[in-house]
């Protein structure tokens, strides 16, 4: 180390230049949920929810159906929606999520339609 060098975890601090404060800009005002998206995606959690109480309750076909629809709408508005608007929608690419949204909300019908009554 040369003489006058200070050592790494003592480095000077720069001087604050004290010229007029800054203008304080007014708070932005925040939404919750801070985007549009945000609220579609707490509606699909919600439906989500009803139906897994409907399949708790007792009568499942009508509780995946539930489940089911609101996995199409939630890839219907990730079809639809910009990804600054999407906000917990958009995890990955537009179509991968709009495929495995749909995808995932299709077979859940078709089993809750397929599969036989079975008897107690």
């Amino acid at each position: 180390m040369t003489e006058g060098a200070l050592p790494d975890d003592r480095l000077p601090q720069e001087p604050v230049a004290e010229s007029e404060p800054a203008a304080a800009a007014p708070p932005e005002e925040r939404r919750y949920p801070s985007t549009i998206g945000g609220a579609f995606y707490l509606a699909i959690l919600v439906t989500t929810a009803i139906g897994l109480g409907i399949v708790v309750a007792g009568n499942w076909r009508l509780g995946v159906r539930w489940v089911a629809v609101s996995l199409e709408a939630g890839a219907l508005l990730r079809l639809v929606l910009p990804r600054r608007d999407a906000g917990m929608l958009a995890v990955r690419h537009r179509a991968f999520d709009c495929l495995l949204l749909a995808g995932v909300g299709a077979a859940l019908l078709l089993l809750a339609e397929t599969i036989p009554e079975q008897p107690l």
